[in-house]
């Protein structure tokens, strides 16, 4: 979300430069985040926030709406990031009040609205219902259409090819002395997806941990061994191990690591051998 907001960010201040007609700053996006506690005053505050504007100490909620919307056509927003959904009590009056206010700004606001959070459909947020409060939630679903952020997967040629891109964007953006091509994204493959399951969070915990040994040892570079001492999130580690139970062979030591059963193609280069036994047991 961050890189496809400052992608976007970018480009528009390049496009229609750093000022509006009428003088202000062009401020293409904006990022807020949500609590649990989070009601509409807090909600439109917390833009006013983003935006440092100076009525942001006082007033009431209609009082920062009337500000927060004159904020977004000043500074000409296109895209309104509201992070951290799942805080969010739908069934309180805090999340009926929100939910009201995301449809405010839908009708009023000239923005596109990004929703982000983690298990959205389980908390209502797309569930018609019955009553009256389901019927108020539904209207936010209604107006919303729901992309998924699935774990990246092995067992097809086009998920080797997108864990493979992925791990060669990465590998691209390390600053390490002593880092090489294919440092992750050949050597380290089928390692780091056993570490990290799949998941683009657990991945890049491994990886910013890592460095940060690298540079604290002196080592500069990323490798195995290396790696085997640094702790990834605990949904990784657990994950980690429950795979290597049903299908590590009896034999093995403790310090090899399962992996993806073949590695992704390099454009240009011919189709690696099939992986060895150890990876044809993680199915």
């Amino acid at each position: 979300m961050l890189a496809f907001a400052r992608k976007l960010h970018r480009r528009i201040l390049q496009e229609e430069g750093k000022y509006t007609d009428e003088g202000h700053e062009r401020w293409p996006v904006c990022r807020v985040g949500l609590t649990s506690n989070t009601g509409m005053r807090d909600f439109n505050r917390s833009i006013l926030e983003y935006y440092g504007h100076p009525g942001r100490f006082r007033g009431t909620a209609a009082d920062f709406g009337y500000r927060a919307l004159d904020s977004v056509l000043s500074a000409e927003t296109e895209l309104l990031i509201v992070d951290d959904l799942h805080f969010l009590k739908w069934r309180n009056k805090n999340g009926i009040e929100v939910s009201n206010h995301f449809k405010y700004i839908a009708n009023e606001f000239p923005v596109t609205l990004l929703l982000i959070g983690v298990g959205l459909e389980k908390r209502g947020l797309f569930s018609e219902g019955e009553d009256y409060e389901d019927a108020i939630l539904a209207q936010t679903g209604r107006r919303t259409t729901r992309l998924g952020m699935a774990p990246f997967t092995i067992d097809s040629e086009k998920g080797r090819a997108d864990w493979r891109n992925t791990l060669l964007a990465i590998e691209e953006r390390v600053v390490l002395a002593d880092k090489h091509p294919g440092m992750i994204a050949d050597e380290l493959s089928d390692y780091l997806f056993a570490r990290s399951t799949g998941h683009i969070g657990s991945l890049m915990t491994l990886i910013n941990r890592g460095c940060q040994r690298a540079v604290r040892t002196g080592v500069e570079r990323l490798d195995k061994k290396l790696l085997n001492q640094v702790k990834n999130d605990s949904a990784s580690e657990q994950a980690r191990g429950s795979c290597s139970r049903r299908s590590t062979p009896a034999g093995w030591s403790a310090g090899q690591e399962a992996g993806p059963r073949e590695r992704a193609p390099h454009p240009g280069h011919p189709r690696p051998p099939a992986a060895r036994g150890k990876h044809r047991q993680l199915a």
